[in-house]
């Protein structure tokens, strides 16, 4: 039955990539918009097959974890309508979690910075995956096998939500209604893709932009009267893109942090734990800190935030 259901999804979202890629090419270049490159595509490809075969490989190392942890349920949902609306809920949400640490962890982002190196914003980039996740992803949705829910079927809500993460990355789809107030929409998605300073670690949701408007990470895209054109890609994009430095950049810079002999192990292990951008000595800036700066805002000691002196 679950291999049907996996069968079923593939049948389904194969022709239904193809398809919404083609149409964004030809529209693209028909208003003579810039949105793809082959070089770009081909990196997303090479990504997404790298995180495939990673996934495929690890599959039943984590379909046994998890099948450990259902073994020993805490709870049992008998309800079946109830059952699939709270692992969408509830996986959603432990997703947001997942994301959002692999944002404000540097070791994580180490593993993540992949899906954001591209400086376009169409639906391959999509398939530009965090190559090494599958191998801790799996420990987020523990907590969903203890409730209850059997491990094949948390697979199959995660692979059946990518459907509409792989959706949320185009320019060319616009605000989307009242779908905006609940849904990751293309237009919450721009945002998180953006490297511009107010939209850096905003909207980590992959289905239900909800988690991110109770955690206080929403940002609304502005219109460019209000605020800067979105910029995509790293805030220090990339010197060299070869297939390896693509994969590895971010822990060969981590390596170097740590190798400093002017540091203590307290500041080492801030260069590894610490979020993105966080250096002993200000040379760099986190998100929170860009943010700020672009406010003409500053931390005290405290945390506390204060304005800038000019």
């Amino acid at each position: 039955m679950e291999s049907l259901r996996e069968q079923l999804l593939i049948l389904f979202s194969t022709p239904l990539y193809v398809a919404i890629i083609l149409g964004e090419v030809l529209l693209s270049n028909y208003q003579h918009r810039k949105l793809y490159s082959w070089k770009d595509t081909s990196r997303n490809l090479y990504l997404m097959l790298l995180n495939s075969g990673i996934d495929l490989m690890f599959r039943g190392v984590y379909i046994m974890v998890l099948g450990y942890f259902y073994d020993h349920r805490l709870l049992s949902v008998t309800h079946v309508v109830g059952y699939w609306i709270f692992l969408v809920l509830l996986e959603d949400f432990l997703y947001y979690w997942l994301h959002r640490f692999d944002h404000e962890i540097r070791f994580f982002w180490a593993v993540h910075v992949t899906h954001h190196s591209s400086e376009h914003m169409n639906f391959t980039v999509g398939f530009r995956s965090s190559v090494f996740q599958p191998l801790y992803r799996f420990v987020y949705f523990i907590p969903l096998a203890l409730l209850g829910f059997q491990p094949l079927d948390i697979v199959f809500i995660y692979s059946a939500t990518q459907i509409w993460g792989i959706f949320a990355h185009t320019e060319l789809i616009g605000k989307m209604g009242w779908l905006e107030h609940v849904l990751v929409t293309p237009s919450h998605h721009r945002v998180h893709h953006a490297s511009n300073p107010k939209y850096l670690d905003k909207n980590m949701g992959m289905f239900l932009i909800i988690w991110d408007k109770i955690f206080g990470t929403f940002q609304e895209e502005l219109p460019e009267e209000q605020y800067q054109p979105l910029k995509y890609g790293l805030t220090r994009p990339l010197k060299h893109d070869t297939p390896v430095n693509l994969v590895f950049h971010e822990w060969k810079a981590i390596a170097e942090d740590v190798s400093r002999k002017d540091i203590g192990w307290k500041e080492k292990l801030n260069y590894v734990f610490g979020p993105p951008g966080w250096s002993h000595d200000g040379s760099r800036l986190t998100s929170r800190e860009m943010r700020l700066e672009e406010a003409g805002e500053t931390e005290n000691k405290s945390g506390e935030t204060i304005a800038a002196h000019s």
